[in-house]
Parts: C-alpha cells; sequence; structure tokens
C-alpha cells in the first residue's frame, strides 16, 4: 500500500492519502493495511471496531471522545463529504485547546488519523455523507463524553450551512473549561 502523510498543525493528528489505481472502469485502493500504516505513520494500534454512520446534510456530530478506554479513529468518507475536526484535549499538551480541520470526501478518499486523548466531530457538507472509522478501543457509553461543538474558547471555524443538526447529547454539551478531559 503507498500511503503519502500529510502533517497538520497538530503533529499527532494525520491526513493519509492512499494510493488509488482507477481507468475507465472505476478504481481500487487499499482502504486499509496494518503494516503500511505503521510504516507510513509511525503508529502502531490494534484497530477492534468499524462504524459506519450516514447523516443528511447539516448534520454536525461531536465533538466525541471517550474518559475512560480512550478511542484512536481513523476516519474516512466513503459517500459524499464532510469538514471533519479534531481537538486536542490532553491537559499537559502544548496543544491544548487547538484544533485542526479538514475536508473528507468520497471524491478525495482522504483519511484522518485521530490518536488517543483528542475530541473528535464532523459536519457533513454534502447532501448526505457515509462516514466509516476504525477505533482503537470498544465504546463505553459510561465513559462517552462530548465537547460543545461551538465553544467560543476554540473557535473552530465550521463550514457555513443554513442549518445544523445536532442530537440531544451534542446540543448540551459543555465547554471545554467546563468538560472532562485527560489530564
Amino acid at each position: 500500500m503507498n500511503l503519502h502523510v500529510i502533517p497538520t498543525a497538530l503533529p499527532e493528528v494525520l491526513i493519509l492519502e492512499p494510493k488509488v489505481f482507477g481507468d475507465d472502469r472505476g478504481f481500487f485502493m487499499e482502504s486499509f493495511n496494518a503494516k503500511a500504516f505503521e510504516e507510513a505513520t509511525g503508529v502502531q494500534r490494534t484497530f477492534v471496531q468499524d462504524n459506519h454512520s450516514r447523516s443528511a446534510c447539516g448534520v454536525l456530530r461531536g465533538l466525541h471522545y471517550q474518559v475512560k478506554y480512550p478511542q484512536g479513529k481513523l476516519v474516512r468518507v466513503v459517500v459524499g463529504a464532510v469538514f471533519d475536526v479534531a481537538v486536542d484535549i490532553r491537559r499537559g499538551s502544548p496543544n491544548f485547546g487547538r484544533w485542526v480541520g479538514v475536508e473528507l470526501s468520497a471524491e478525495n478518499k482522504r483519511q484522518l488519523w485521530i490518536p488517543e486523548g483528542f475530541a473528535h466531530g464532523f459536519l457533513v457538507t454534502s447532501e448526505y455523507a457515509e462516514f466509516l472509522y476504525k477505533t482503537t478501543d470498544y465504546w463505553h457509553k459510561d465513559y462517552e463524553r462530548t465537547l460543545a461543538w461551538n465553544d467560543p474558547d476554540l473557535k473552530i471555524t465550521w463550514p457555513n450551512l443554513p442549518q445544523i443538526m445536532l442530537s440531544e447529547k451534542d446540543r448540551c454539551a459543555p465547554t471545554l473549561i467546563n468538560a472532562e478531559v485527560f489530564n
């Protein structure tokens, strides 16, 4: 697997571009290869769960994380497009409270590696999107937390859409200053 790694403003968060082989019949790509992932990124992880969601335009999911059993996530979009965001929520980190946002789409086939210790969310910018992600730990409802997507201290520059649709838990999420995060 030829995997091109693009650094982001947060050194631990990486954009991955797999090699895509295409012709007039379509395309082929290896979406994940553990050995190639480790060689390209220097990150050695075991993924234990795959998730798949479909959301309409304007749906914002996040910013989610787990305080115990934190999850690293390798995310990608297979239909449509999203604006994907990772926020460093490790209190001792020099980048605490900083965020990075990347467009992920079926067209660009980019993936984003978001390590443990980061909150994650995305906003659907196409008519709808199908979002896939691998996680390094299982989902644990009791330890799931949500951070306010519109926290004024984070100043995330989300795409300007006519309507944002949120779940109840995302609508009521605390700001970073009031959230339970990693020490």
